[in-house]
């Protein structure tokens, strides 16, 4: 006799205890209108989830102050510049630093297509998906989580999600305004971006580089992903 078969001291098994509450549920005791209802209204009124306070209460310079610090804590660069007339020289001085070439591969993100590139002459962008042959790869974050020191991509032709893991360096430009205590702030940055009930294809949730300790117990930069992961906060 399976388990769903064996009897309880009512003599009902398992499976009829089961049909019983579905019976129950779909009665007159609890109208299926009134559970819509009631559905909809929370659907309706979104309340705010639990968050944890030690994040969702700090203001927005403790926030940044924090997501650098879990940053740098995962072998992340973070370059903090007052505006974002500064990104391009931020983004060649970072390539140059790293001895690498002036070369980027991005998407037609409008907020990184408005900076003053022609300032950098010696910077090339490329766009489009990112290819095995891409150094350098250039993203504009749609939110921060300072809880965890986690960036928030949402993919689509302005940001490919390609640039996010083939190229072996990553650069990611994100607007300090963007940046959220928990995870639960950076879904409604999503919804505000998206819109009512969408979602891009995917959003990816990065903190730090690539990195495993699987193989032998050593840690191993770019396993799956950037080896080299340079964040410019701005404003």
């Amino acid at each position: 006799m399976s388990g769903a078969d064996k009897t309880n001291v009512e003599g009902k098994t398992a499976r009829e205890r089961v049909y019983d509450a579905i019976r129950f549920h779909l009665s007159e005791e609890t109208p299926i209108k009134t559970r819509r209802d009631a559905v909809a209204a929370r659907l309706a009124a979104r309340p705010r989830g639990l968050t944890p306070e030690r994040v969702a209460a700090k203001p927005a310079g403790d926030l940044r102050a924090l997501l650098a610090k879990h940053l740098a804590g995962q072998s992340a660069t973070v370059l903090e510049i007052g505006d974002s007339n500064g990104v391009p020289g931020a983004v060649a001085g970072y390539l140059r630093g790293q001895n690498l070439p002036q070369r980027v591969r991005c998407g037609t993100d409008g907020y990184l297509a408005d900076l003053p590139w022609q300032n950098e002459p010696t910077l090339e962008r490329e766009f489009g998906r990112a290819s095995a042959d891409d150094a350098v790869g250039l993203s504009h974050a749609t939110a921060a989580v300072a809880e965890t020191g986690t960036l928030v991509l949402a993919s689509g032709a302005d940001n490919p999600v390609t640039i996010n893991f083939l190229p072996e360096t990553h650069i990611v430009v994100l607007e300090a305004k963007d940046i959220v205590g928990p995870y639960e702030d950076a879904y409604l940055r999503l919804r505000a971006r998206f819109g009512d009930r969408l979602m891009p294809r995917t959003a990816n949730f990065i903190s730090g580089p690539s990195r495993t300790g699987d193989i032998g117990g050593e840690l191993v930069m770019g396993a799956h992903g950037p080896r080299r992961l340079c964040v410019i906060v701005v404003g």
